[in-house]
């Protein structure tokens, strides 16, 4: 008896090692890799970007930054384990924790430069929209997932819209912006991979190309503000960079010349005055592409555009490949809003978009913004690896 039942102990444990060699072979290992790489390219930028900010402690920010990425790094592990049905059977409870968070920020959250984001939690401040970004994606995503074909009906759009606009409007009051443009731009992703109709996708564009310009310009005119007088600088300054250089204007003009400044190879981080000097303001945070182009030029610049390309082209692979419907359009949203954070950083620091405050993915200094990111990889390598899965089991020859 004991002989039988150590060597069915022995044939169980070698069976979860082969599960587990399967599991790590079903991986993507490109889309890791790239993800690896422009985290360890961010934080190479982070050391240069940040060595003059702190005198006596040089390294402070990249040592700082490395923490957090190892705590991204461990929950993109852990919710490798995670199925992503069990976020589609919770979507309800995690639709709340959001809002309540959201709502505790605005009223006990910490006020720094006119907005209430955060809340302090030790040694760095944790900002729940960064998070609820993850989260919107995985409630949405289930409410449409759950409508099956009907999806295509105005009722299940509205309804979609409808759950959408309490956190956006959340976000926007805090204010931020920024983000609440990221959630808008994950939703419009999770309805065209759900399968909403170009018409209707093409009436709500419509929709809010024409409350932008109701809010931005008409309402304005006629002596009524919606928006702070400062944020709708900061969302229209771009249009006209050279209207107000000293005032509205400074940011995106120091940043226009960080960028031209880098040329080819860049200037170093010690020439590369515009970082180095404080003239270019948000140097680590917002304006990170900027000190990256000026210290490392075009072709620093380029390499980690080309990181974010591969990243994004892996991660609509993942859609391919998921398993059900549910997962297919989380892989959606979230591909959808890390591209739509890098095209309007990227942008906002050349002056062709306007300055929002989105934080450039594994690159920012923000614990926030770089844990998130990566909990996000690992719902799409959770994705892959059991669309991979499934894709085995489908093709085995019946017995």
């Amino acid at each position: 008896m004991e002989y039988v039942g150590a060597s069915s102990h022995r044939r169980a444990r070698a069976r979860s090692q082969v599960d587990v060699g399967a599991a790590l072979r079903r991986l993507d290992w490109v889309l890791l890799g790239g993800v690896a790489a422009a985290v360890a390219y961010g934080l190479w930028a982070i050391a240069g970007i940040t060595r003059h900010d702190i005198p006596d402690d040089p390294s402070y920010y990249v040592i700082r930054q490395g923490i957090f990425v190892a705590l991204g790094a461990a929950g993109l592990v852990a919710l490798l384990f995670v199925d992503p049905s069990v976020y589609r059977r919770y979507k309800q409870a995690i639709y709340a924790v959001t809002i309540g968070a959201m709502t505790f920020i605005l009223l006990a959250g910490a006020a720094a430069r006119g907005s209430t984001r955060w809340l302090d939690v030790g040694f760095f401040r944790f900002q729940p929209s960064e998070f609820g970004k993850v989260a919107f994606v995985l409630c949405i995503a289930g409410l449409l997932a759950d409508r099956g074909r009907r999806v295509v009906e105005w009722r299940t759009v509205m309804a979609a819209l409808g759950f959408a606009a309490l956190p956006i409007g959340l976000v926007f009051l805090q204010p931020d912006i920024g983000t609440a443009l990221v959630y808008a731009a994950a939703l419009g992703a999770l309805l065209f991979v759900a399968g909403t109709r170009w018409w209707q996708l093409a009436v709500l564009g419509a929709a809010v190309v024409l409350s932008a310009v109701v809010i931005l310009w008409a309402l304005p005119a006629a002596g009524v503000q919606v928006l702070k007088p400062y944020q709708q600088a900061r969302l229209t300054s771009f249009t006209n960079p050279d209207s107000d250089p000293r005032g509205t204007t400074y940011n995106v003009n120091q940043s226009i010349l960080a960028v031209g400044s880098g040329g080819l190879d860049g200037r170093g981080v010690d020439q590369g005055t515009q970082t180095a000097l404080n003239f270019l303001p948000e140097h680590a945070t917002d304006f990170a592409f900027a000190s990256l182009a000026e210290q490392r030029g075009f072709l620093g610049a380029s390499f980690l555009l080309l990181l974010y390309l591969l990243v994004v082209w892996r991660g609509l692979k993942v859609v391919t490949v998921a398993r059900d419907a549910y997962s297919a359009i989380v892989a959606g949203g979230i591909v959808v809003a890390l591209l739509f954070q890098i095209f309007v950083n990227v942008g906002m620091t050349l002056g062709i978009a306007p300055i929002t405050g989105i934080p450039l993915p594994f690159v920012s200094v923000g614990g926030s913004s770089m844990i998130a990111n990566l909990l996000a990889i690992g719902i799409l390598q959770a994705i892959h690896l059991r669309g991979m899965s499934a894709r085995r089991v489908s093709r085995r020859p019946a017995r």
